[in-house]
């Protein structure tokens, strides 16, 4: 016992323990930048910033595959991208995988959003511009039949026309319903609407989880500090100049390490010594989820963008062609038992032409109530409800993948860069207290 006190006592002796006691705080502090760094890293900036150099395009193409992953690198420039704005279609991809397609098919969504009621709508706004519809047609396909008809007779063929609409849209809503399997594709229009916009990516993680990214910074300095202690004994029973770099980096990789670990993992809820030990953001499932739901369904997943996609995605054609479809028995409806006279009166070819040509009129002025940003807000608290529901049922695993997924393959360089800066600090540390860089800090 004496033995093992006298050799506390000689190695006290030789502490310099304004320095000893200096580097947990360094280090503390340097975890603090790794971790707000990191973060920097992850979200900003939102495209990418740097130049085109010659050559790099073709060295990342032999380069490990991990490199490869350097946002810029594959496309020859130099510089940086917020690893989330980057990986933003993949994040699409994977929120569709692993958590859209788990909370409904299409055809749950759409039967969300009340056909009867988009119907009622779409006829409302559709109704008062039917006359002119009608009118125009007329005057462009049979310009003088329409002319010498009498202006009694005109009315009730629009009045008829009008009489039929209401049956009409219902068949048009019906038809979406069968088919939206077919002719909506959650995929392509997630990860189309997210490689446009990653911003909303990052808005997608920061609203769900910034309570965890800043309790990661601040836990930054506690991690960082404890890890200084050992650091702190090693530096000073050994004096060996590169300890303090070559320690900086295991304290950085570990940093971020433990940041991550903090925020994702466990998963599932254990208890350790009769402690509660959860991933921070599973323990707010249920809040997060409500948060998610709300950006899907006012940002991505909305009335207005299920439009856009039905009429101008990689399947509107079909949909205009059955709207076009559902439309053309109108004109006979309208025409009712003078559809035979008025057949042969114009010719059937005539005739045929004016119904394909009020059916192709009337296709995007059916669809355009789905682009209404009023009526598709409304819409959106249905899907909301239904995503916030299925969300909170999610099993933990299946929830932290939304989050975490998209960026877990590029971990490694937020630990890189907290080896890099944990390094550098160790020089820094060396620099001032061993070197002499700052005045009143003469060389140990």
């Amino acid at each position: 016992m004496d033995a093992v006190l006298d050799g506390l006592r000689d190695w006290a002796d030789h502490v310099d323990w304004f320095a000893f006691v200096s580097i947990p705080f360094f280090t503390g502090i340097i975890g603090w930048l790794i971790n707000w760094s990191g973060l920097w890293m992850l979200f900003k900036p939102i495209n990418f910033y740097g130049v085109k150099v010659a050559g790099l395009r073709e060295v990342a193409g032999v380069l490990p595959r991990k490199l490869q992953e350097v946002p810029g690198w594959m496309e020859g420039g130099f510089g940086w991208q917020g690893i989330v704005p980057a990986r933003a279609a993949k994040m699409g991809s994977i929120a569709v995988d692993k958590v859209i397609a788990k909370l409904g098919t299409p055809a749950e969504f759409y039967a969300q959003l009340e056909p009867d009621h988009i119907a009622e709508h779409i006829v409302a706004v559709f109704r008062p511009d039917l006359p002119a519809l009608v009118d125009d047609v007329m005057m462009r396909e049979h310009p003088r039949l329409w002319r010498d008809l009498p202006r009694p007779v005109r009315q009730a063929v629009i009045d008829r026309v009008q009489a039929q609409l209401p049956g009409v849209v219902k068949t048009i809503t019906d038809e979406i319903g069968v088919h939206i399997d077919q002719l909506l594709d959650p995929k392509i229009m997630v990860i189309d609407h997210f490689r446009n916009n990653p911003e909303l990516v990052v808005k997608v993680f920061k609203d769900v989880g910034q309570r965890e990214l800043n309790l990661m910074v601040a836990f930054g300095f506690i991690f960082g500090f404890l890890l200084g202690i050992p650091v702190a004994v090693i530096d000073q029973t050994w004096h060996i100049w590169w300890l303090l770099p070559l320690l900086g980096i295991v304290v950085g990789w570990t940093t971020n390490l433990l940041g991550m670990w903090l925020i994702f993992d466990p998963p599932e809820e254990r208890r350790i010594l009769g402690i509660k030990v959860q991933g921070l953001f599973l323990r707010r499932q249920a809040e997060c989820a409500e948060v998610y739901a709300r950006i899907i369904a006012d940002d991505v997943i909305t009335l207005e963008r299920i439009g856009d996609f039905l009429m101008d995605g990689p399947r509107g054609d079909r949909t205009r062609q059955m709207i076009a479809t559902a439309m053309r028995p109108a004109i006979d409806k309208a025409a009712g038992p003078l559809r035979g006279a008025v057949n042969v009166a114009m010719g059937g070819r005539r005739y045929d032409s004016i119904k394909d040509s009020f059916a192709q009129e009337a296709v995007g002025r059916t669809i355009t109530p789905f682009r209404d940003p009023g009526f598709s807000k409304q819409q959106s608290e249905k899907i909301r409800v239904l995503i916030a529901r299925r969300t909170k049922e999610l099993p933990p695993k299946d929830f932290v993948e939304m989050m975490r997924s998209a960026i877990k393959e590029d971990e490694w360089m937020l630990y890189a860069h907290g080896a890099i800066m944990g390094a550098a600090g160790g020089f820094l540390h060396l620099g001032i207290f061993n070197w002499g860089w700052l005045p009143g800090f003469p060389p140990a």
